[in-house]
């Protein structure tokens, strides 16, 4: 089983941005991916640029800025992570869409508090655990 493992600080932050947003918040996982899972060392938010509480979208140039970031850290882009808005925080059929395009974890965090890591494997969504560190 693979894991996702992000610091409670990182975690917080997502959550706590999300509940003050009234549209999808998004951003990237920056870290390492490892044979036992993703660790997260930085997290970037970008802007969604559609401003909707339903969908999210990242700008092209904010995503290579990201990349550039990323390598000039020596760290890989493990993940994406957004919100839903006062509703489970479970893919939803534009995230799989997404997930087909992005294939590495995706984070998502609810408004109403609880969140969830997945990955698309052999055309499944599957859950991983997430492993919050201090």
């Amino acid at each position: 089983m693979r894991f996702l493992y992000i610091k409670s600080v990182h975690l917080y932050e997502i959550l706590q941005r999300a509940k003050e947003s009234k549209v999808e918040i998004c951003g990237f996982l920056l870290g390492q991916e490892r044979e036992d899972g993703f660790f997260v060392e930085e997290i970037v938010f970008t802007k969604n640029k559609l401003d909707s509480p339903v969908e999210f979208e990242v700008d092209p140039l904010e995503t290579l800025e990201v990349f550039q970031k990323a390598e000039k850290e020596e760290l890989e882009i493990i993940g994406i992570f957004h919100s839903h808005v006062n509703c489970p925080h479970y893919p939803s059929g534009k995230d799989l869409k997404g997930m087909n395009l992005w294939r590495n974890v995706w984070l998502i965090v609810s408004t109403l508090g609880t969140y969830g890591a997945f990955l698309l494997k052999d055309g499944e969504i599957k859950e991983i655990r997430v492993v919050v560190l201090d």
